[in-house]
């Protein structure tokens, strides 16, 4: 599964911890949410580590997503030769088993998902990586995914972007899918400064709620009443 000469990267997974215990019979309502953000280093881990924590009763399924450009190998995130002149490692999958390895995704079972996975592909290639995802995604259970390309693959129930006006970078990716974000998180010690981000308009994003964060403080209780009312407003119309 996957493309050849990769080890097995359909699933492979991470030595570690099996992970926590959880309470069953909690009721499971198929929600997908996702996280966003302009730049790297805008906080988009901390807010999904926040949100796993304060609504465990989810057993969210994580995904981190990520996009490597030149040089850099899918299958293992690391600098390859073989990913600047061939096709052999252009996605992986893998699902990550210990809670105390400091990664990202481990970081996410800390908080308490149920499952962590890190899809990694070649930059502008997630395409290839949606057939093995989906089938991940059309199991039963909640998804939270940190990404941003996602959005053009599917139709999450929440969209979350996270802003910060100091940072000047704005990912491509961002910017294609900022008028779908349903709420914005935006940087308090920043917000009264004038983003220089050239040609992206705040028009896109006017009108729609604003969630101040701080590196203290990624999640906030209104920001997790949002999220919870806004999954059960959407599971009510279903």
């Amino acid at each position: 599964m996957g493309n050849p000469g990769t080890p097995d990267p359909g699933v492979s997974q991470r030595d570690g911890d099996s992970g926590a215990n959880f309470e069953k019979g909690i009721e499971v309502n198929m929600a997908t949410v996702v996280v966003g953000g302009h730049s790297r280093n805008v906080g988009k881990t901390s807010v999904v580590v926040g949100l796993i924590e304060s609504l465990r009763e989810m057993q969210w399924t994580a995904v981190k997503i990520t996009q490597f450009g030149h040089g850099i190998c899918s299958a293992h995130g690391e600098p390859c030769d073989c990913a600047i002149n061939d096709e052999d490692h252009t996605w992986a999958v893998t699902q990550e088993l210990s809670r105390s390895s400091g990664t990202d995704t481990s970081r996410f079972l800390a908080a308490g998902a149920i499952r962590s996975l890190w899809v990694r592909t070649r930059q502008g290639r997630l395409a290839e990586a949606m057939p093995r995802l989906r089938r991940e995604l059309e199991t039963d259970g909640n998804f939270i995914i940190e990404s941003n390309s996602i959005v053009g693959f599917l139709r999450p129930n929440l969209y979350l972007t996270v802003l910060d006006h100091g940072t000047a970078d704005f990912k491509e990716s961002a910017r294609t899918f900022l008028d779908r974000a349903d709420a914005v998180l935006l940087h308090s010690e920043s917000a009264d400064l004038v983003p220089n981000w050239g040609a992206v308009s705040l028009k896109l994003i006017q009108g729609k709620p604003v969630f101040p964060v701080t590196p203290d403080a990624y999640v906030t209780g209104e920001l997790v009443e949002f999220v919870r009312n806004s999954l059960m407003r959407q599971r009510a119309l279903n």
